[in-house]
């Protein structure tokens, strides 16, 4: 069997459109976009400022509020604590979610740590969604920014940006989204959702490995942040250091194919997820779906199997590879601090996988993985007591409750 991807939370394959057009800049245009005394250096910057306005098109910005950085993870601490830093005579209190991007929740945390500031983390439902209303009455006279992820990267449930931003802008706060799972997948415009910075990177949309980019708003309510990074004053001064040509054109690139193809690619990804989603419920007993159905990306499926371990199952399923719901966390493998904010219990976070359907994947991929699920499954629960006590109605988990779930039997194709 050849190897199969479905991890596109993870990284995603550069699209080769997006190879061929950096392979120039590597070599033949190698110029630094900072020399502008020659024609090399001015080439390179031209390429430069031509990605950054299709980065910016991806999103509803203008060019100049496009910082570009090494990815998500960057931009995210650039946002949150350079806006901290700025701030400070200001206030000192940031609001956050639970279920949040390590990179947002270790950002807020340095910043308790380091007494510079006081963070609420917020709760979400069960479904993964968190309540507008709960921001408003988090927010106080000394917050100073909301940070809420676009789309979740482990169960991809789609917040409500647009109420969020309006309450943030409603009450003077200034509002943060890391978009890193949502742009380049579902439309996403930084004025319909009211935010002042958004971090988003090029890999999760089929672009290179390594470049990123923060969204800092100029226009009406301009934004200061604080350099976490300081030399020669590029970036506007925000994110110093000689710019990587050939991984903006392919940023640039990846942001030009997902505008023209998002439409056509949504509706195609989005019928492989519920190919196989149906193939798994359908076929299986005691399997939960994590987060909302209703409010999700396309391509994402975060699935519990009851009486299974996730990290047999992925054994179990050869060279597919996709992602348990535990994050690995120096030696110690943790339930999912995602799933256990939906209060999924640890047995069942244990037992989750996610899967990320992209711009690659065919149907006979499903076909195949859906079978390799069910036959994994029935093998690893065969030698489990509590999942016989269950069918027979004596204990152990309770069925999901999703369509197509309850009191089917385990089977192989």
């Amino acid at each position: 069997m050849a190897r199969i991807y479905m991890d596109a939370h993870a990284t995603t394959p550069a699209d080769p459109r997006v190879v061929e057009a950096m392979l120039p800049y590597f070599s033949g245009e190698f110029g630094n976009p900072a020399s502008r005394s020659h024609a090399f250096g001015r080439e390179a910057a031209r390429a430069a400022e031509e990605a950054r306005a299709r980065v910016a098109a991806a999103v509803g910005a203008d060019p100049s509020e496009i910082v570009f950085t090494s990815g998500a993870t960057e931009s995210d601490n650039l946002a949150i604590k350079g806006l901290a830093e700025a701030c400070r005579g200001r206030g000192d209190h940031i609001v956050t979610v639970r279920t949040e991007h390590r990179a947002v929740l270790e950002a807020c945390r340095a910043l308790e740590r380091q007494g510079r500031a006081r963070v609420t983390f917020l709760p979400v439902g069960k479904d993964g969604l968190l309540d507008p209303g709960d921001v408003g009455r988090a927010i106080t006279g000394k917050t100073v920014l909301v940070s809420v992820m676009a789309a979740n990267n482990e169960i991809g449930v789609i917040q409500p940006l647009e109420e969020i931003g309006k309450v943030c802008r409603e009450r003077g706060v200034f509002f943060h989204t890391d978009a890193a799972q949502a742009v380049g997948k579902i439309p996403f415009d930084v004025e319909s959702t009211g935010a002042d910075l958004v971090s988003f990177t090029a890999h999760k949309m089929y672009g290179p490995k390594g470049v990123g980019a923060l969204y800092v708003r100029r226009r009406g309510r301009r934004v200061r942040l604080v350099p976490l990074i300081d030399g020669g004053g590029h970036e506007q001064g925000l994110r110093s250091g000689t710019l990587p040509v050939p991984l903006l054109v392919g940023f640039g690139r990846a942001c030009e194919i997902a505008r023209a193809e998002m439409p056509e690619e949504s509706r195609r990804v989005l019928a492989l997820r519920e190919r196989l989603r149906r193939a798994l419920f359908e076929s299986l007993d005691f399997v939960t779906l994590n987060g909302s159905l209703e409010r999700r990306l396309p391509g994402n499926l975060n699935v519990s199997f009851a009486f299974v371990e996730g990290e047999s199952l992925i054994q179990a399923l050869g060279d597919v590879a996709v992602s348990t719901g535990s994050a690995c966390t120096t030696a110690t493998l943790e339930p999912s601090h995602v799933l256990e904010a939906l209060g999924v219990d640890e047995p069942l976070a244990r037992a989750s996988l996610r899967f990320g359907l992209g711009r690659f994947n065919t149907e006979a991929e499903v076909d195949e993985v859906a079978g390799l699920l069910r036959r994994g499954v029935a093998r690893l629960r065969a030698s489990s007591p509590l999942y016989g006590e269950a069918r027979e109605g004596r204990g152990g988990q309770k069925n999901s409750g999703v369509p197509g779930a309850n009191g089917v039997k385990a089977r192989d194709p």
